[in-house]
C-alpha cells in the first residue's frame, strides 16, 4: 500500500481528499509530523505552490529529520495542493491569494467569512452573468527518495524529487449571497455550472464527483493505481 502524506492541517480538506481517494491509499496529514517545516507559500501561481510545499516537504522527511528510517519511505509520496477561486469579473482575483483574500498584508489566513465578505463587496451589484467564476486546483506529488541524498550534487538534487502536477477546474458563478452550512472557504457562494445550489447547499457526495480538486485527484489516482 502507498502511503502518502497530505501536505496541510486543513482537517475539511484532508477529508475531501482521503474520500475522493478512497481506502487504497494510507493517508496521513501534518498533524501526524508536528516538527514539519512551515512552507511559505509566495509562488505565483498554484502549481510553483504546490511543488514547492510538496518537494520542501519529502526533502525533509528524506533527510531524516523526522525520524523515520529508509525502509519506511519505500511507497511513501508526499501530495500537496494549492487550490483557490478566480473570479473573472476581477480579473482572476482571489487566485493564489484566496486563503488570504481578506488580509493580504498579513501572513497568516482570513476567516472564510470575511474572504466571502470582502468578495461580495468587490463584485457589488454586478448581474449574474458577468459573476463567472472557477475553483481550480493543482496538485504535486513527489517521492521520498531517502538512498539518494548523499550522493545528490547540489545542482542535481532538486532533480531526485521532480514533482508530477495535477491539475482541475470547476466553471461556475457567484451568487449574490451566502446559502449552505456545509463545505468551506467560498463554497457558500459558489454555484457550479450545471446546478442551481452551492457547494455548501450540494453535500460532500456531489462535490467530490464535479469539484476541482476531485478532477485533480482522480488524475493522481489514475496515475499511481497504473504504477
Amino acid at each position: 500500500m502507498m502511503t502518502l502524506l497530505i501536505a496541510t492541517r486543513n482537517a475539511h480538506k484532508v477529508g475531501e481528499i482521503q474520500a475522493i481517494l478512497g481506502a487504497d491509499f494510507d493517508c496521513l496529514t501534518l498533524n501526524d509530523f508536528s516538527a514539519a517545516p512551515v512552507v511559505v507559500e509566495d509562488a505565483d501561481t498554484f502549481a510553483g505552490n504546490a511543488a514547492k510545499k510538496a518537494v520542501e516537504l519529502a526533502k525533509w522527511i528524506a533527510n531524516d529529520q523526522c525520524g523515520m528510517r529508509n525502509a519506511e519511505c519505500e511507497n511513501f509520496f508526499v501530495l500537496a495542493d494549492d487550490s483557490g477561486l478566480e473570479v473573472d469579473a476581477l480579473n482572476g482575483a482571489p487566485g493564489v491569494h484566496s486563503a488570504r483574500f481578506a488580509a493580504l498584508d498579513k501572513s497568516e489566513n482570513s476567516k472564510d467569512a470575511d474572504n466571502n465578505a470582502k468578495l461580495l463587496r468587490l463584485l457589488g451589484d454586478e448581474p449574474l452573468e458577468k459573476r463567472t467564476a472557477r475553483f481550480r486546483c493543482v496538485i504535486a506529488l513527489v517521492p521520498v527518495v531517502p538512498e539518494k541524498i548523499e550522493s545528490a550534487s547540489p545542482v542535481c538534487f532538486a532533480d531526485e524529487f521532480e514533482p508530477q502536477l495535477f491539475d482541475g477546474a470547476c466553471e461556475g458563478r457567484i451568487q449574490f449571497s451566502a446559502s449552505g452550512q456545509g463545505g468551506f472557504g467560498y463554497d457558500p457562494l459558489f454555484v457550479p455550472d450545471g446546478f442551481t445550489e452551492s457547494f455548501a447547499e450540494l453535500g460532500e457526495d456531489v462535490k467530490n464527483q464535479i469539484s476541482h480538486r476531485a478532477k485533480a485527484l482522480g488524475k493522481l489516482k489514475a496515475f499511481l493505481t497504473t504504477k
